[in-house]
């Protein structure tokens, strides 16, 4: 009777085109049609700030040391203009107004000071909000730093290696899966957590609190079947269409990555191939299983106490920012599965997630955390049972 009973509310859910707009369209095409945008206009913006032609004022006297090794940097780096001020507060101004990108204080005894040998005080301008400016200024004075450590070191006679008393070697002992683990890992959990509400969320409302709009649900209630088996069956379905919600979320991710061009970080690529595993998988679903339950058992309580689909929307929604909420436990670092947070539910989901992709998941703590959504999971459908049980909650 269960299957019976699935089967029906499957049909009738998969006959809603908002449900499979929600569970198979958004999930799918989100990632690829997202992160193709992305890319691409990060990569217009980072090559637009890197080479766009840009005016850089500066004080101090023409024809200065600055102003002749800035004009020495081949234009690869980036076409430039200089344009002299009298103050800087004349020039700060103009860099407010983005008639200049950058401003450069140049003191007036800056040969003498080199001729002494002594440091030369160089006072950058510039405004963070204009991308890529900060790092071009950067790039501009390591150019001329270096240049000038140079001719110092040959007019002094010495040779670089007499003063640099140490060569500092830094080994990363990390793989590179536990570094796409540990620093994006927190990433496909909440895409799981997210979708898999979402998928959740319309055919709980329809299943329920849309039987009670349309008058379907008495003639169910009439049939001699026990209320917990027309429960499960519905929520069977509820879960289903969280799961697979969150499965074409994890699909339009892979195409999203296999289309986006990856030329140039083939490692990357290869990681991600590893990660993607078939015992990655099958990890991943033992954990969002009773996840999704637990998800089903929350809403199914507000969809049977609500009188319409509207009412029942506008509670659930916002539930959506609340239990999605602890996956962004998964965008901070230092915090780490351990018998604390396995306990705290959907936190443990976040972290086991992403020790996962790291590959250095401890087996304890992924039964631990397991254990604690199933204990939550048939808590929240103990709930929903008590309230589907209660006539007043289901006729009113």
């Amino acid at each position: 009777m269960i299957y019976t009973i699935f089967k029906k509310e499957l049909i009738d859910t998969l006959r809603d085109r908002r449900t499979l707009t929600m569970m198979l369209v958004i999930p799918l095409l989100v990632f690829p049609i997202s992160l193709n945008i992305f890319t691409r206009i990060s990569d217009s913006f980072e090559s637009e700030a890197a080479n766009k032609p840009i005016k850089i004022g500066m004080v101090g006297t023409a024809e200065n040391y600055i102003q002749k090794e800035l004009m020495r940097i081949p234009e690869g780096f980036g076409k430039k203009e200089i344009v002299f001020f009298k103050d800087t507060s004349s020039m700060q101004e103009k860099l407010k107004m983005d008639s200049i990108q950058l401003g450069v204080l140049v003191p007036v005894d800056v040969l003498q000071k080199m001729a002494n040998f002594q440091p030369a005080n160089i006072t950058i301008y510039y405004n963070a909000t204009d991308m890529g400016m900060q790092e071009r200024a950067k790039m501009y004075m390591e150019i001329i730093e270096n240049s000038a450590k140079v001719a110092r070191l040959n007019q002094l006679k010495i040779d670089e290696k007499q003063v640099t008393p140490l060569e500092i070697s830094y080994n990363n002992v990390a793989t590179d899966k536990e570094m796409i683990g540990k620093l994006a890992g927190g990433i496909l959990p909440y895409i799981f957590l997210a979708f898999g509400f979402i998928g959740c969320m319309y055919p709980a409302i329809d299943l329920f609190t849309g039987e009670k709009e349309r008058g379907t649900i008495e003639t169910l209630l009439t049939t001699p079947i026990a209320r917990w088996k027309i429960l499960i069956g519905k929520m069977s379905v509820v879960v289903l269409s969280g799961i697979t919600a969150a499965s074409f979320s994890l699909i339009g991710l892979f195409i999203a990555i296999e289309f986006i061009d990856l030329k140039e970080n083939v490692v990357i690529l290869d990681v991600i191939h590893s990660i993607l595993s078939p015992s990655f998988i099958v990890m991943i679903y033992l954990l969002l299983v009773p996840l999704t339950v637990f998800f089903a058992g929350v809403m199914v309580p507000i969809a049977i106490h609500a009188k319409s689909f509207k009412e029942a929307q506008s509670i659930i929604t916002p539930l959506n920012i609340l239990l999605v909420l602890p996956a962004m436990v998964g965008f901070f670092p230092g915090i780490e599965l351990n018998y604390t947070t396995a306990c705290i539910p959907i936190v443990n989901i976040v972290l086991a997630t992403k020790e996962l992709i790291a590959g250095t998941l401890d087996f304890n703590m992924v039964v631990l955390s397991f254990l604690v959504m199933v204990v939550f999971a048939g808590i929240a459908v103990l709930i929903s049972y008590k309230r589907f049980d209660r006539e007043e909650n289901v006729l009113a």
